[in-house]
């Protein structure tokens, strides 16, 4: 019996790209990200209801986002069992756990919802993208591109509908968005009940050893280009409106500005997947490693706001476009065990962008944002190398 993966047979998939379902696999996954984007406004809030520290209220963020380590065992397990369910009643329960956060009484009861609320995002993002690549034909780049631009739109709502929700009524408004929750993941059921469930290619997949073992040939190089991608990310999402206060820009431009951005991502997000299809996943991953650094040393010397959104915009664009690529990538190199393979890349993105916010802090207390910025465009540059050791695909 041939051991390697190339032997195994990836699961039938429909011939077509389905586009009905695999949108409503997404619009799932915007309303349960509308929900989990609560928490950082809501952290001001909590500071001064508790008498928090700023680092305290921080930690809050780890408790939701931690249990997103589990995601491999959830996919180890999604790849031998159908875990369907686990996508149907994930608005559900986001709705749940996050509306209660307007009446929890102390910081113990807000942690544990914050940790209820991470294990059911666990388990909707180590399912259901599997779930959308098997609706999504021979197009699996543009399902993947589906899938993300309705996370990064639930992104974008949720804080402006938590604002608009919490200022007239208190934080006891939360509770009546709780039946939106409930109400989508009936939805759900109705629109998903007929979506076929590949566990993986194989009836009986292999150990997760081996599955391991044959992953590391594609999850190293993937590793080290998310590492190196993750300083410049870290700087343009998470610094960029600190940046350009420090250069005295207005509060408002700056935020702004990371709106633009953010906005340029989803556009990118819905074509990346789409043009890796046609093309190819590394020509697409090789033209945003090139692009990407290079508007943002543009946008570091761009003069005038109208000049800096621009740019803004560019970076943006090429920035986040790599996503969809890599959840593609990533699904179709382990056919046998793509749930697993899904769930590992999600844990270890999460591990590796949580340490490298920090480090971009550091750097930016040490040299200063401009230089820290360049910086981080370099390694960007750098992490061509790894794209370049990728092994080619299999098919």
């Amino acid at each position: 019996m041939d051991n390697s993966a190339s032997a195994l047979q990836e699961p039938e998939r429909p011939a077509v790209f389905e586009t009905g379902r695999v949108a409503t696999v997404a619009a799932g996954h915007a309303v349960h990200d509308t929900f989990t984007s609560f928490l950082p406004p809501l952290l001001p809030i909590f500071i001064e209801k508790l008498g928090l520290s700023i680092a305290g209220a921080g930690v809050l963020a780890v408790f939701l986002q931690a249990p997103s380590l589990v995601q491999p065992a959830i996919g180890r397990l999604a790849d031998r069992f159908n875990l369907k369910t686990l996508v149907l009643w994930a608005p559900a329960l986001a709705a749940v756990f996050m509306s209660l956060l307007g009446v929890a009484p102390n910081y113990f009861c807000i942690a544990l919802l914050l940790v209820l609320a991470g294990l059911n995002s666990a388990g909707l993002h180590a399912v259901a993208p599997i779930m959308a690549g098997n609706v999504s034909g021979a197009r699996l780049g543009q399902g993947m591109s589906f899938w993300m631009v309705g996370g990064e739109l639930g992104r974008t709502l949720g804080p402006v509908i938590l604002v608009s929700i919490v200022t007239p009524l208190g934080l006891g408004g939360l509770l009546w968005l709780l039946p939106a929750g409930l109400i989508v993941s009936l939805a759900l059921h109705v629109g998903l009940r007929q979506v076929p469930y590949h566990p993986g290619a194989s009836a009986s997949p292999v150990p997760w050893p081996v599955a391991v073992r044959r992953m590391a040939p594609v999850l190293l190089p993937l590793s080290v280009f998310i590492t190196l991608r993750s300083f410049l990310q870290s700087a343009a999402i998470t610094f960029l409106p600190t940046y350009l206060t420090g250069q005295g820009a207005g509060l408002w431009f700056a935020g702004a500005a990371l709106t633009v951005l953010q906005a340029a991502g989803v556009a990118s997000a819905l074509v990346s997947g789409p043009v890796s299809d046609r093309f190819g996943r590394k020509p697409v991953l090789v033209v945003c490693i090139v692009l990407a650094p290079l508007f943002m040393w543009l946008f570091l010397g761009a003069r005038g706001q109208w000049a800096q959104a621009a740019m803004a915009a560019l970076l943006g664009f090429f920035l986040i476009a790599p996503t969809p690529v890599l959840m593609a990538m990533v699904q179709e190199s382990f056919p046998e065990n793509r749930a697993f393979a899904n769930g590992v890349y999600m844990a270890v993105t999460f591990v590796i962008h949580s340490t490298v916010i920090v480090a971009v802090g550091a750097m930016g207390d040490r040299w200063g944002m401009p230089a820290t910025f360049s910086a981080c465009a370099g390694l960007m540059l750098v992490s061509l190398l790894s794209i370049l050791a990728l092994p080619r695909r299999r098919r």
